[in-house]
């Protein structure tokens, strides 16, 4: 079998084209207009892989021969086969990622799906605090902000979704260019609900950047 390589948000990534083809058969008349977003869709997955072998390949480019529901949905399901589980970790790694943290409120593991996700993130409704955990080159690291509650929806930086956020604040490890006293504010808007971020995330720039500002990698 082959090996398990797309990450979490890769296989978004490859449903939102997938959910794309899909429409064009039901919408668009024209066929070489139809065979123009098919392989435009194709491409734009295949670059996903700059490396990727041939068991691999034959993996996804079935995009562009389905053409019923069914068949959208048989692919998904064999694309979602290879799709890398997010790290299994305990409550006692979480711990020590936040050791200032004595309170620390720990997310419920047991009633998380934790195999489908690009990271780990929970709210601590009762401090006005979201924690989010990231496996960054082998190992776990892990980011704590505050967050202010919106009353509208708005686009989350991470997922580029248009859902209920919130602005997140978190303190970087790197000093301010104002005063060497102070320490820089890093912020943006977030999905509230991670898990529905989690199921929308096609892209992990802008939550690698955040935390590579927050923990002073950038």
């Amino acid at each position: 079998m082959t090996e398990r390589f797309i990450r979490n948000h890769q296989f978004n990534f490859i449903k939102k084209q997938s959910d794309h083809v899909q429409r064009a058969h039901h919408t668009v008349s024209d066929p070489k207009v139809l065979e123009a977003v098919i392989f435009q869709s194709e491409a734009k997955v295949m670059e996903l892989f700059p490396e990727l072998s041939e068991d691999q390949r034959k993996v996804l480019e079935p995009i562009t021969t389905c053409k019923s529901a069914q068949d959208f949905s048989d692919y998904l399901q064999k694309v979602c086969e290879h799709t890398i589980d997010f790290p299994a970790i305990s409550e006692a790694q979480i711990k020590r990622l936040f050791p200032k943290n004595k309170k620390l409120k720990l997310p419920n593991l047991s009633a998380m799906d934790v195999s489908k996700l690009t990271y780990l993130g929970w709210l601590d409704i009762a401090t006005n605090k979201i924690y989010y955990v990231y496996p960054d080159q082998g190992k776990f690291v892990g980011v704590e902000g505050r967050f202010t509650p919106g009353s509208k929806k708005n686009l989350c930086s991470f997922c580029h979704g248009y859902e209920e956020v919130a602005l997140v604040s978190a303190i970087s490890k790197a000093k301010s260019s104002i005063s060497p006293d102070y320490y820089k504010a890093v912020g943006n808007y977030m999905c509230v609900d991670t898990h529905q971020c989690n199921k929308q995330i096609t892209d992990v720039s802008n939550l690698e950047g955040f935390i590579a500002r927050v923990l002073a990698k950038e």
